[in-house]
């Protein structure tokens, strides 16, 4: 595999639950190792709890603060704070902010990039997305969520 050097004008960007996924790098170019991208969440933005059967993920939020759920709780950090999502482990991130929240996010192995694109499809289609197949495309790839 080749060493790849991607510019931020060179990202693909991929949009769906009212979040930006600026991809940096994705399976293709780490042979599947592992994704990497820029995540831009809304202010009161941040997915329901959910867990990943598939992936392990960890957020390094580049504007702050950000709050993180855990272990059932909720926790406030400051920009810069570095945190790790098991995979299993319950989760989620919000945007506490009057300003959009930016974390760059990885997950290994590689291929979180293709559960939002499928997910972006729906959310592209005008109106209300169609949450029963957001949540079947979800269960495709292993993110189970927890209302």
């Amino acid at each position: 595999m080749p060493p790849v050097i991607r510019k931020p004008d060179e990202a693909r960007v991929i949009r769906a639950f009212g979040d930006e996924m600026i991809l940096h790098l994705g399976v293709a170019d780490t042979g599947g190792k592992f994704t990497m991208w820029t995540n831009v969440t809304p202010p009161a933005g941040g997915p329901p709890p959910h867990r990943h059967e598939n992936e392990d993920e960890w957020f390094w939020p580049l504007s702050g603060p950000c709050e993180f759920f855990k272990d059932g709780e909720w926790l406030t950090v400051p920009a810069k704070t570095a945190a790790f999502m098991p995979r299993g482990s319950v989760h989620t991130f919000r945007n506490p902010n009057a300003e959009p929240l930016t974390m760059l996010i990885q997950t290994i192995p590689g291929g979180f990039e293709n559960f939002f694109a499928e997910c972006a499809e729906e959310f592209s289609r005008g109106g209300p997305p169609d949450m029963p197949k957001i949540i079947e495309i979800s269960a495709r790839h292993g993110i189970y969520y927890y209302l």
